[in-house]
């Protein structure tokens, strides 16, 4: 296993999947990219599409989770999970795979600290809305700590949703510290009306769907 240096307590992480495929989201949306799923999460939103991530995985050293990227030979990596934060290691694994040489983004929950996050990593932080079930879970702190190098992603399954963060947009001025993503949820939430609603109050954010989805569908690593 790997160590950080003599003495120190060698490195591993619970895995659940390491994949190469096109980002489906953020403004890295259709960039060939190797993704890294760690096994875990705290939270249980009510549409999440990646439970199978909740438990099981393979415990791996974190040399061998660089050398796995690394076969890859793609520079755009993204850490995801579950919550990949929920796993002390994964601050490493980040700080590890900017010093390969990777452009790297983390996508976690916005439930648990970011502060200790390597700066070099583009943080893609959900902001969890009511029809989540899980909105008690967001950590608010996190938002002062969001730059022009992160984003924030919002899920929205009806209008009291994006009525919700279009309040918190404006309230906290979050579109002038970072890029600001709107989601529907799929089945539930038309992307005509979220485009229309947007449109409509001039919201500076992106709208987004989930690309790898209208090409793959839900298919676990993909």
């Amino acid at each position: 296993m790997t160590t950080a240096g003599p003495g120190k307590t060698p490195v591993s992480l619970r895995l659940t999947e390491i994949f190469l495929s096109l980002q489906g989201e953020s403004t890295r949306v259709g960039l060939p990219t190797v993704f890294v799923r760690l096994t875990g999460c705290p939270l249980r939103c009510r549409w999440c599409d990646t439970a199978y991530a909740f438990e099981g995985g393979e415990t791996v050293a974190l040399e061998t989770v660089l050398a796995r990227v690394a076969a890859f030979e793609v520079p755009t990596v993204c850490v995801t999970g579950g919550e990949p934060l929920a796993q002390s290691a994964c601050l490493p694994l980040l700080t590890a795979l900017c010093d390969a040489g990777h452009s790297v983004s983390l996508e976690t929950s916005g439930a648990i600290d970011i502060s200790a996050v390597d700066p070099r990593v583009s943080r893609i932080m959900d902001l969890k809305a009511p029809g989540s079930g899980e909105v008690a879970a967001n950590r608010l702190d996190n938002l002062r700590l969001l730059g022009p190098g992160d984003e924030l992603k919002i899920v929205l399954a009806d209008e009291t949703d994006y009525i919700w963060a279009r309040t918190r947009i404006d309230a906290d001025d979050l579109a002038g510290r970072c890029t600001v993503l709107l989601s529907p949820v799929a089945g539930e939430l038309s992307p005509d009306d979220l485009a229309d609603w947007i449109i409509r109050d001039r919201l500076p954010v992106r709208m987004q769907l989930q690309l790898h989805k209208l090409i793959w569908g839900n298919q676990p690593g993909r």
